[in-house]
């Protein structure tokens, strides 16, 4: 059985950065932060910014959390789970290890404001709006 070892890289100030687990491919990080970030923003969508979030109206933020804690615990010891690109960008900027870097931008754009985004509004959202109609306006001059 096969397990992930996760190297916490620190610099002389001790500030750790987000890095990929020993023997983690580029890819597969970039696959996880997707996953990861997919999960957390469709939770978001569902219970926070859906306006037909029905029983769990309330919810949104407790499930939320409960959801971070669950892509920490999976995704934790494999890429570190970043899941926002300004959570990784801080730490590293100021210690200067760009190693992997890109990895933490290109998951949780792609898997958030990308994939989320589209499959959310093409398969969840109804709409049923229907512009009223408007009498004609005339400006006095």
């Amino acid at each position: 059985m096969a397990s992930a070892l996760l190297e916490i890289k620190v610099d002389k100030y001790g500030t750790p950065v987000h890095t990929l687990a020993v023997g983690m491919g580029h890819l597969q990080g970039v696959i996880m932060e997707i996953v990861l970030t997919f999960s957390l923003l469709f939770t978001v969508y569902t219970t926070i910014v859906d306006p037909k979030k029905g029983f769990l109206d309330g919810l949104g933020p407790l499930l939320a959390g409960l959801v971070v804690g669950a892509n920490i615990m999976a995704g934790g010891a494999f890429s570190g789970t970043s899941m926002n690109p300004a959570g990784s960008f801080g730490p590293v900027m100021v210690s200067g290890d760009w190693n992997d870097h890109w990895v933490y931008w290109a998951g949780p754009l792609i898997g958030g404001g990308g994939l989320t985004g589209l499959f959310y509004k093409n398969c969840f959202i109804v709409r049923s709006h229907v512009p009223l109609p408007r009498e004609e306006e005339t400006f006095q001059s």
